[in-house]
């Protein structure tokens, strides 16, 4: 206790000095603490882009397979011409042979948390006509939103099923937005929706019913309610017909496309599915598994990995720029206190020495001089994180402006593409890949919490034991005797 007394005595006889110590603590502690407030809001910035952004798996052509396997020999004889032709068509056949069955196959997988596909079939219809185009006499070629494989037999009009709305990709992104009524987000009831250019050309309108026809058996039809008409939105520059390339897709879910199907098992359809993994660490393993799943060589698995890594590329630089940030403010503190520490035992030998002549331990006054550094300090650190929480706030919503508006734009964006408000608990999509949940910070809590201040608390501590080093050794080194002489 008298040793804490004595600290304090010396702290009040020697105001400037302390005083000193006390400002560069303060700063010190301050612009830690904006640091370690920047550097959490970063990280957590950085971990909402991470659950935001799915490690998405799909299935694609592998060109190079089928390249090598599809090359025509111009020396072919025509019977081996023939022969050549018929193995394209039978890779092609293999590579497009996705069946649903498969794509439940390989989503029952510890890799995958979920998955969604798409199925489009070629179709006619009753009492409606097709958008004539001018750019493409095959449409369904034109029109499909992935052109993966072209095995959609010859139709007027391209039925497309979604699993989930997920997977309407197209309004997620913007390429397609409901302009009247909305998507149904029953999927599995009877309903669809249509381009405004075939709902203007035959005259339907929300609430209207249309009936499909399968090309190959007119007996097999299924009647489908408008509950919403789309525009896509097109590149003027690039377009070259009179209509979009969408005119003639007709919108729905997975469960009518099966209808279909089921009762026509010779109907032509593609399957895109879409497989989201656990985390970036599954890739290789997912890909090895189909292929011992039975995947085709000609197919391969294609993957977000690039822009997911993309996307937080930017705020990790913030992350590092406040991590190095911090680092050089506490070297150069260090350095500071240091030195003042070693001004401050030069300028105090005389009363070491006296001290020391009295019978005072080494221990003793070594604690005493650590005493007063850590009360001025820590008072200090105190003061700073305080003025530090106070700035934490606006730096850090600063930071994170641009993400909240960008976030908050797109969400704006697809509620109205989708034509229905949806809200973070909207069960009506599953996930919107991409998109992030952030909000500005109203509290210091929120961003200078318990974490951070015993982060800054170890911080101070550590740089005052370190900055007392050179009192340390001095204390120990000082002959009592030998200060006297020098005084004398």
């Amino acid at each position: 206790m008298y040793i804490i007394k004595n600290a304090l005595v010396s702290i009040s006889r020697n105001k400037g000095r302390n005083i000193l110590i006390g400002i560069i603590a303060i700063v010190i502690s301050c612009a830690a603490s904006i640091a370690l407030a920047i550097k959490n809001s970063a990280t957590a910035l950085i971990s909402s882009y991470e659950n935001q952004y799915d490690v998405t798996a799909t299935i694609g052509i592998n060109r190079e397979n089928m390249k090598d396997q599809m090359h025509m020999d111009r020396d072919a004889t025509d019977s081996e011409r023939e022969n050549q032709k018929n193995n394209m068509n039978n890779i092609f056949e293999e590579a497009s042979n996705i069946a649903i069955e498969d794509i439940e196959n390989y989503g029952n997988s510890s890799y995958v948390k979920s998955y969604y596909y798409q199925v489009s079939v070629g179709v006619n219809a009753q009492d409606i006509e097709k958008v004539s185009t001018t750019t493409n006499t095959n449409d369904n070629q034109m029109m499909r939103p992935k052109d993966n494989f072209q095995n959609i037999s010859s139709s007027d009009f391209t039925l497309v099923g979604y699993s989930s709305l997920s997977a309407m990709e197209e309004f997620i992104n913007g390429k397609y937005s409901i302009t009247e009524g909305a998507i149904s987000s029953d999927l599995e009831s009877n309903t669809c929706v249509i381009n405004s250019e075939l709902a203007t050309n035959n005259n339907l309108s929300v609430n209207d019913e249309i009936t499909l026809v399968d090309p190959n058996n007119e007996n097999n039809t299924i009647t489908l309610t408008i509950t919403g008409i789309y525009d896509e939105k097109t590149d003027t520059s690039a377009a070259m017909g009179m209509f979009t390339t969408s005119a003639n897709m007709i919108i729905t879910n997975t469960t009518v496309v099966n209808t279909l199907t089921t009762t026509d098992s010779e109907m032509k359809k593609t399957i895109t599915p879409t497989f989201i993994l656990t985390d970036k660490e599954s890739i290789d393993k997912f890909e090895e598994e189909l292929k011992e799943k039975g995947l085709s060589e000609y197919l391969t698995v294609q993957t977000n990995l690039d822009q997911v890594e993309g996307a937080t590329n930017t705020i990790s630089n913030v992350n590092t720029f406040a991590t190095t940030f911090l680092i050089i403010t506490l070297i150069i503190g260090g350095i500071v206190l240091f030195i003042i520490n070693m001004i401050n035992i030069r300028e105090r030998r005389y009363e070491i020495g006296v001290l020391r002549t009295i019978g005072m331990k080494k221990s003793l006054l070594t604690f005493q001089f650590l005493s007063e550094l850590v009360i001025v300090s820590f008072l200090g650190l105190l003061i700073g994180a305080s003025l530090g929480s106070l700035a934490s706030i606006p730096v850090s919503n600063h930071l994170l402006e641009s993400e909240i508006s960008s976030s908050k734009e797109q969400r704006e964006n697809i509620n109205n593409n989708f034509s229905k408000p949806m809200d973070n608990n909207d069960n009506r999509l599953d996930h919107i890949n991409g998109i992030t949940n952030i909000e500005a910070f109203d509290s210091i809590n929120a961003v200078v919490d318990l974490k951070v201040l015993g982060e800054l608390l170890v911080i101070g501590l550590v740089l005052t034991l370190v900055s007392s080093i050179s009192s340390m050794i001095s204390i120990q080194k000082f002959s009592p005797l030998t200060i006297l002489k020098e005084r004398s």
